[in-house]
């Protein structure tokens, strides 16, 4: 029997993991298709409740449905309980299971392809919802020094803060106002900024936007931006501007797209051929 599996989110016309979750799946051989479904919040839990049915193996959530999707699980495994956001979710015989791959993604993108280790980093991270809340537990995990993080909502940010601060990491949270003095601060402080909010995302509301502009961004500092497509994105241009470090989010989108594979599937999953599939996307 044909199977499928598939991504959520709300919008989802940027999306390139149906090409390279596709390239794996044609590279073992399997009977199965991954398609890319738009799902307005309001339709989630009808959408979910179909995923039960034996043909689907599984889906990848992503915004803005990171956290919403939690309660309408069968189980959560501990990682993504810690995070509080799901990005993965398995039937397992009629059950859902939700599981985090994001931070792991993240990680082994900035280590091996960005050539950075965050420990002992003072931190910016730039967003408050479901990766970034990978992102900064992952960060708190490997030991980096001192964690801000800016966000649009200042509450929803404290609040990611208390996560953080259970952890060990010392953080706060600021406004990202780029006219904001604390904004400023942190950037001059900071060794590494991590963009996790969609500013810059092709077919995204805030298409075209930087959430910094290049006289925030210090030459020494590393520039990761989660946002993957456009390949060069707004922010990245900012960073190139001031002569900073930088890497986008496409070797994280497929790092973490590939353990999601070996999650639902139990295979080894062709880590360079989707790499390949996905760059052939963005060309």
């Amino acid at each position: 029997m044909s199977t499928s599996l598939g991504i959520i989110g709300f919008p989802i016309g940027h999306s390139i993991s149906p090409i390279f979750q596709q390239a794996a799946l044609d590279h073992h051989g399997m009977d199965a298709t991954y398609q890319a479904w738009e799902v307005a919040p309001e339709d989630l839990p009808t959408f979910l409740e179909g995923l039960r049915y034996p043909e689907f193996l599984g889906i990848n959530v992503t915004v803005p449905h990171k956290e919403s999707v939690m309660g309408h699980l069968d189980s959560v495994d501990e990682w993504a309980k810690l995070v509080g956001a799901v990005n993965t979710i398995k039937n397992s015989s009629g059950r859902l299971v939700g599981y985090n791959t994001d931070g792991l993604g993240f990680l082994r993108a900035l280590r091996e392809s960005g050539g950075f280790d965050p420990r002992g980093s003072r931190v910016l991270l730039l967003g408050a919802g479901g990766s970034a809340r990978a992102v900064a537990c992952a960060l708190a995990e490997t030991g980096a020094s001192y964690l801000t993080i800016a966000n649009r909502t200042p509450a929803r940010a404290e609040h990611l803060t208390d996560l953080v601060r259970g952890h060990g990491l010392e953080c706060k949270a600021i406004s990202a106002d780029p006219e904001n003095d604390a904004l400023g601060g942190a950037c001059r402080d900071a060794d590494l900024i991590v963009n996790c909010t969609t500013l810059g995302m092709f077919h995204g509301s805030g298409e075209g936007s930087s959430p910094l502009p290049r006289d925030l961004i210090p030459v020494r500092a590393f520039v990761y931006d989660l946002v993957y497509n456009p390949p060069e994105t707004p922010l990245l241009r900012e960073a190139a501007a001031a002569g900073a470090s930088r890497l986008g989010g496409l070797h994280m989108l497929v790092y973490q797209g590939a353990a999601s594979f070996e999650i639902w599937t139990g295979k080894v999953a062709p880590v360079d051929k989707m790499l390949d599939a996905a760059r052939n996307a963005l060309s």
